[in-house]
């Protein structure tokens, strides 16, 4: 009679177990204030690179009007010390493009997808950026760089651009590295 009763209650156990549901690993994801770029992380980089090329390169620390240009797409963190790096011009003498792995700028970019990416509670996602710079009738200049998206939020944005191959104007590995060691 025992073996009757769990054989019958075992398939029922079974059945409602498969009814429960699973929590993210995250549910704390941050907050965000600011405005939110629609997509995911690599839609987002996507987006970020597409109005960097609209703006044209900066050949220094992006200005006030530029910057709030982009700061949907920005972490608290890296508008915050974009927005002190302006405040403080003597401290921070920057030249070349910043956003780039390249003192002139690119004139294309292309962000991987982040398809791949198994886990979908994923707070930080680094995505390798393909970028170029075409020189007016000349040869392309092809490099790569490293965006970081962060998600703030149900947002996804730029964190941080590690440069894969340090260019001379930024003389350390990463856009914030950059704006700390200025």
């Amino acid at each position: 009679m025992k073996t009757k009763t769990i054989a019958a209650v075992f398939p029922l156990a079974l059945l409602l177990s498969a009814c429960t549901t699973v929590d993210p690993a995250f549910k704390d994801i941050g907050t965000r204030t600011g405005g939110c770029v629609e997509g995911g992380p690599d839609t987002v980089a996507q987006k970020f690179y597409d109005l960097r090329l609209q703006q044209g390169p900066a050949a220094s620390l992006p200005d006030s009007n530029r910057l709030a240009q982009l700061q949907p797409y920005l972490s608290k963190v890296l508008y915050q010390d974009l927005v002190t790096a302006n405040q403080n011009p003597g401290k921070h003498q920057v030249t070349g493009d910043l956003f780039s792995g390249n003192a002139q700028g690119a004139t294309s970019a292309t962000v991987a997808g982040a398809s791949t990416i198994p886990n979908t509670d994923a707070k930080n996602i680094p995505l390798r950026v393909q970028l170029s710079h075409q020189k007016d009738g000349g040869s392309a200049v092809n490099w790569q760089d490293e965006v970081l998206m962060v998600r703030e939020g149900t947002c996804w944005v730029v964190d941080d651009i590690r440069y894969l191959n340090v260019p001379p104007h930024a003389a350390s590995g990463t856009l914030r590295q950059v704006l700390e060691n200025q």
